[in-house]
């Protein structure tokens, strides 16, 4: 039984039984976490079918991001995949399990779990890629707008003159988490990628700052500059 058979068993038990908490974390989000695994582990000796079952069932559990213990999603994650596994997939080998579990423990920011194995280091950067770029830009302001979180603070959009928070602005998010992933990448393809997707953010920023001065032609070079150790 080869990874192929069962990224179909993966995703016909999660047509049937995963329900969606939002749109960042659906099926095609899970296949996403996998392609990019698989580019950052090329070549990597590394157990192909470990990293498969923790990029399809990572958040099987993922609470929402006003959620008191939203922290704990990855932990309870992976205690759900184990019984999912043993439950629901009577075949698959089980002494695969105990990996699969640290490497879904290990993928949140907040968890604050260090990835000890190749495999926990691969699907960690892999999750933590979608949440830059074009992909993470989208997700920022869909999961915001479902929380009905503002899009940024019109007077300050960043924080010159308040604190960062989130929870109340959408575009603080970038502040508070997104341009400091590629400093917790564990592999080096993954932070090579990183860095150019927290880029793309800082010119999205700068844009962005442009734009609410009226100027629908260029950047605010002032903005690359606050942000130049991202560029």
């Amino acid at each position: 039984m080869d990874s192929g058979y069962w990224q179909s068993q993966f995703e016909d038990w999660l047509r049937h039984h995963h329900q969606e908490q939002d749109a960042a974390h659906d099926i095609f989000h899970f296949r996403r976490v996998w392609a990019t695994a698989q580019t950052l582990g090329e070549n990597s000796p590394v157990d192909w079918l470990v990293v498969l079952s923790a990029c399809y069932f990572h958040d099987i559990v993922s609470l929402a991001k006003n959620h008191p213990q939203r922290h704990r999603s990855s932990i309870l994650a992976a205690a759900e995949t184990r019984r999912i596994f043993l439950r629901d997939f009577p075949d698959f080998p089980a002494e695969k399990l105990a990996g699969i579990c640290h490497a879904i423990a290990a993928h949140s920011f907040s968890a604050k779990i260090a990835p000890t194995t190749p495999e926990a280091k691969i699907v960690q950067d892999a999750d933590r890629l979608e949440a830059l770029g074009a992909i993470g830009l989208a997700r920022v302001f869909a999961v915001s707008g479902a929380l009905g979180v503002a899009l940024f603070d019109a007077d300050d959009p960043f924080a010159d003159r308040r604190p960062l928070n989130d929870k109340q602005f959408a575009l603080d998010h970038f502040q508070t988490k997104l341009l400091k992933l590629p400093l917790t990448m564990q592999t080096e393809r993954g932070k090579y990628l990183a860095q150019r997707n927290a880029d793309f953010l800082v010119s999205y920023m700068a844009k962005l700052s442009a734009e609410l001065k009226g100027d629908y032609e260029t950047r605010d070079e002032a903005v690359i500059q606050m942000f130049a150790t991202h560029q």
